[in-house]
């Protein structure tokens, strides 16, 4: 199968577009026809529902076994997750956790930083958030942030973003030589299929508070990102903690080797787990119930649905 043209595709470097698509020009409110045919030509492609469930339940079961390695052997996870603005990053992580302890398992996404998380070493407030033993942490975006939006919207100067980069490997690690077990995963989207997530978040209430002016951005400013991106991976993609790039413009495929990957890479064994059994009810002693009319319940409103 061809490579989607997209920058982030080396392919789509050496061979030039015929039609200019005039990202720069393009606003939310004329996403309309053009989408929507990216949309269904790519849907013949897409890995078919019934074994991509087949499939995830099975590595979820999996990733419920390394859960309680982790938990068990007292291990340190830190599954990073990264790339452009609707490329799959948030859907994946929730099928990650879907069956996930949230004691064991917990999701990291940190808003902006306050004026005195400005004031601290970047890194800083990150570091905080790191697991304890027996714990995993998934980064909906991370660090790296530095590298990608700071960058580009100018959020950073010059000298704060090339000491990133300089300290980012040092950082990581030293991470990995204290025992955390580091994965870093990139999710690259073409440019199309960016464009009809986007407009299926304009047209969809439910999913709108996805979308911010911060997005718009990353349209008009697809190739700066693609640059920041490569320059990320240029002094980031180090031995001792790789990027893993996955490909998501088909969600279903990319959730699947995503997971599949994660679980490929980590050395767990399914822990015996102590048989429980449910203890016999005791006889009552006596206990009587307070009357209803003395505690406030909760309407039926499921009883309006009834036919």
């Amino acid at each position: 199968m061809p490579q989607p043209a997209d920058p982030e595709h080396p392919a789509s470097a050496m061979a030039p577009r015929q039609t200019p698509r005039r990202l720069g020009r393009r606003t939310l409110g004329t996403m309309v026809k053009a989408t929507s045919t990216v949309k269904v030509a790519a849907a013949s492609d897409r890995l078919p529902r019934k074994p991509y469930e087949r499939e995830l339940f099975r590595l979820q079961g999996e990733l419920v076994k390394a859960q309680e390695w982790v938990r068990t052997e007292g291990r340190r996870l830190v599954v990073v997750f990264e790339g452009r603005d609707a490329a799959g990053k948030g859907s994946t992580i929730k099928r990650v956790t879907q069956y996930l302890n949230p004691r064991v398992a917990r999701i990291v996404a940190l808003p902006a930083p306050t004026e005195r998380e400005r004031t601290q070493w970047y890194f800083q407030r990150y570091i905080s958030q790191l697991p304890a033993a027996g714990e995993i942490v998934l980064f909906d975006r991370s660090w790296y942030n530095r590298a990608g939006v700071e960058r580009v919207m100018g959020f950073c100067s010059a000298d704060e973003y090339h000491r990133f980069l300089h300290q980012c490997p040092i950082f990581e690690r030293m991470l990995v030589e204290d025992g955390v077990l580091l994965r870093k995963y990139w999710f690259s989207v073409s440019d199309a299929e960016q464009e009809a997530r986007f407009r299926s978040r304009v047209e969809d209430p439910m999913r709108q508070w996805k979308l911010s002016s911060m997005d718009l951005d990353s349209i008009s400013k697809w190739e700066d990102y693609s640059r920041a991106k490569d320059q990320m991976m240029v002094h980031t993609d180090i031995p001792e903690a790789p990027w893993y790039v996955v490909e998501s413009d088909d969600k279903r495929r990319a959730r699947i080797n995503m997971i599949a990957h994660l679980l490929s890479t980590i050395d767990y064994r399914e822990v015996t787990r102590v048989p429980l059994t449910l203890p016999k009810r005791p006889p009552s002693t006596g206990y009587e119930r307070p009357p209803r009319d003395t505690q406030t319940y909760v309407p039926d409103h499921a009883a309006s649905l009834a036919g």
